[in-house]
């Protein structure tokens, strides 16, 4: 592990186009992110940095582990730090860290690696179980934005509590059960399968008292339209649902379906190439 230093001296410039009132809401979380990456990667003297890019960041769509990571890409290759992906991604987690408090590490692992991943947080410390699921031909989706913006740390906390107050063990069991079905389900390219368990993911989701109103008016207008699951995706409480939506022309009647509820939507593809 690199030593972590004091506060760094940096411009930040944001020219994304985000959610309205993410960039106020989430500004102390990307001060502690964007200066705990230049302290773990030891970056002396002011610094400049431009976020740019056509990913509209919102609740959920992973937006601060992507700049975490892009962050870090960009230091390694303007200080020539010779880092490879395993280290752009233990810089951009210890970002995460500081700007969401105790996160699981699978969005910037996602953002440093890409595609379908199968990922498992080591709990007991040491490095992280990360295997890159291939397929023949990716396969589309649609994000529904809720346009509200959540906390992570603060959505993190509540579960934590209520994970003390209550007994929801078998809820996090009946998630490892789920995990297991879908990951041979992607190997297979089974859609159908796959949407089913992203259905019965969103009811454990709920339990934990992590969803809410948009997010589950836009999953049953995707699923009206024939979606082949749905699901909130990220911190839950606002930002995003992901969509399975395979084929073209079924993205197309999901996006309308989520616009025509009052809510934007993103149509994008998921999946590496085998």
């Amino acid at each position: 592990m690199k030593r972590i230093e004091g506060k760094k001296d940096y411009e930040l410039i944001d020219n994304r186009q985000a959610t309205p009132g993410y960039k106020e809401e989430k500004k102390g979380e990307y001060a502690a992110l964007i200066d705990r990456i230049l302290g773990y990667l030891k970056v002396e003297g002011r610094v400049r940095i431009t976020l740019g890019g056509d990913l509209v960041p919102a609740s959920g769509i992973g937006a601060s582990a992507a700049c975490a990571v892009a962050i870090a890409r960009a230091v390694n290759d303007e200080y020539n730090l010779g880092l490879g992906d395993a280290e752009i991604n233990n810089a951009a987690y210890e970002g995460e860290v500081a700007g969401s408090g105790t996160p699981s590490g699978i969005d910037n692992t996602a953002a440093t690696y890409g595609g379908f991943l199968l990922f498992k947080k080591n709990l007991a410390g040491g490095e992280n179980k990360i295997e890159v699921l291939r397929v023949k031909k990716p396969v589309e989706i649609v994000l529904g934005n809720s346009g509200k913006t959540a906390l992570t740390k603060q959505v993190v906390d509540d579960v934590r509590k209520l994970r003390k107050e209550t007994n929801i063990e078998p809820i996090f069991h009946a998630y490892d059960a789920l995990e297991k079905q879908a990951v041979e389900a992607i190997k297979k390219e089974n859609w159908k399968e796959v949407g089913m368990l992203m259905d019965k993911n969103q009811e454990l989701l709920e339990k934990l008292t992590v969803s809410g109103k948009e997010l589950e008016e836009m999953i049953a207008a995707a699923r009206a339209a024939g979606a082949f699951g749905a699901k909130l995706t990220g911190t839950g409480r606002g930002g995003l649902v992901i969509c399975l939506t395979p084929g073209k022309e079924l993205q197309d009647g999901v996006a309308r379906a989520i616009e025509g509820a009052g809510y934007k939507t993103i149509k994008t593809v998921i999946g590496e190439l085998v």
